[in-house]
C-alpha cells in the first residue's frame, strides 16, 4: 500500500461515522479555526464559570472545597482571557486577508494558526497562575479563610493594574487599530469592485468575495464592540476599589457582563451566518452523529 492509499483509508475511518467538521473540507480555515477557539472560550464559561457564579448569587457560602476554590478561579480567568486572546488573533487574521488578500493563503495556513491559537492559551494560562500565585490563591498553604465554606480571592492593587494593561489597553488597542484599517481597505476594494466593469461573471465574483469578507469584518467588529461594551465597566471599576475581592460588589455586577459577552458571540455568530444556524441545528438534533453527516449541506447558497 502505497502513501496515497494510506491517507485515503486513514481519512474515511477517521470520518466515519458522523465526525463532521473533520470531514468538511470547506471548514478547515485559519479563520474557523480561530472562532473555534473564542467557542471554546466561551464554552468553558458558559459550562463551568456561569453555573458556579449562580450558585454564589443564591447562596454566597461555597460547598466545593479548598481546592475546587483553587481550581475555579484559574478556570475562570482562562476562559474569559483566552476569549481575548482569539479576538485578537481574528482581527490579525482578518487585517491579513483584506490588507493583502493574494499572499493571504501562503502566509497564513492552518497549521501556522493552529500554533498562535497554543501559544496564546499558553500564555493566558501561565498569566493566570502567576496572577494567583501573587495574589495568595494558588497552593492550599497560601489561602485563608475567615469562615467555613468561603472562597474569596484578594486582588492586589498593582495587579489590577498589570491585568488593566496586559489584557485591556494593549490588546484592545491593535484591535482598535487593525479594524480601522480593516474598514479603510474595505471600503476601497468595495468602490474598485463597483468600478469594474469588464466581464458580467468576474464582475460578480469580486462582489461576492469582496461582499464576503466585508461581512467578515462587520460581524468580527460587532463582535468586539460587544466586548468593549461589557469589559470597559468593569476595568474602570476596579480602578475605583481599593480592596477588589471576588465577591465584592464590583466584581459580582460587572463580572456578569463578560460573562453575558461570552453568550453574546454565538447569538451574532447565529444571526450572520447561516451555516453557524445549520451547524447548530445538526449538532442540537444529534445529527451529527449520523453516518451521512459529512454529506450535510451548509453551504445552500452554493449549492
Amino acid at each position: 500500500m502505497d502513501n496515497t492509499d494510506f491517507k485515503q483509508n486513514f481519512t474515511v475511518q477517521f470520518c466515519f461515522p458522523g465526525n463532521n467538521a473533520s470531514c468538511r473540507k470547506e471548514l478547515h480555515t485559519p479563520t474557523n479555526l480561530l472562532i473555534l477557539s473564542l467557542a471554546v472560550a466561551d464554552l468553558l464559561v458558559g459550562m463551568f464559570v456561569m453555573p458556579v457564579k449562580i450558585m454564589q448569587l443564591t447562596d454566597s457560602c461555597w460547598y466545593f472545597g479548598k481546592m475546587a476554590c483553587i481550581v475555579f478561579p484559574i478556570i475562570n480567568g482562562l476562559s474569559v482571557l483566552s476569549s481575548l486572546c482569539s479576538l485578537v488573533f481574528i482581527a490579525i487574521d482578518r487585517y491579513m486577508a483584506i490588507s493583502d488578500p493574494l499572499l493571504y493563503s501562503s502566509r497564513i495556513t492552518v497549521f501556522k494558526t493552529a500554533v498562535c491559537i497554543i501559544l496564546g492559551w499558553s500564555f493566558c494560562f501561565l498569566y493566570v497562575i502567576m496572577y494567583m500565585y501573587f495574589n495568595d490563591h494558588l497552593i492550599p498553604s497560601q489561602i485563608s479563610t475567615r469562615c467555613y465554606g468561603e472562597c474569596v480571592v484578594f486582588i492586589k492593587h498593582s495587579w489590577v493594574i498589570v491585568s488593566i494593561l496586559i489584557f485591556f489597553v494593549f490588546p484592545c488597542s491593535v484591535i482598535l487599530v487593525l479594524y480601522s484599517v480593516i474598514f479603510h481597505v474595505a471600503r476601497r476594494q468595495a468602490k474598485a469592485v463597483r468600478a469594474v466593469v469588464n466581464g458580467a461573471l468576474n464582475k460578480n465574483a469580486g462582489k461576492v468575495s469582496s461582499s464576503s469578507e466585508t461581512k467578515a469584518a462587520k460581524t468580527l467588529g460587532i463582535v468586539i464592540s460587544f466586548y468593549f461594551a461589557f469589559w470597559i465597566p468593569f476595568y474602570i471599576s476596579s480602578l475605583t476599589v481599593q480592596k477588589l475581592t471576588n465577591v465584592s460588589m464590583v466584581w459580582t455586577v460587572f463580572g456578569w457582563l463578560m460573562y453575558i459577552n461570552s453568550s453574546m458571540n454565538p447569538l451574532i455568530y447565529a444571526i450572520f451566518y447561516p451555516w453557524f444556524r445549520v451547524s447548530v441545528k445538526y449538532i442540537v438534533t444529534f445529527r451529527i452523529f449520523e453516518s451521512s453527516s459529512s454529506t450535510f449541506k451548509l453551504y445552500k447558497e452554493h449549492s
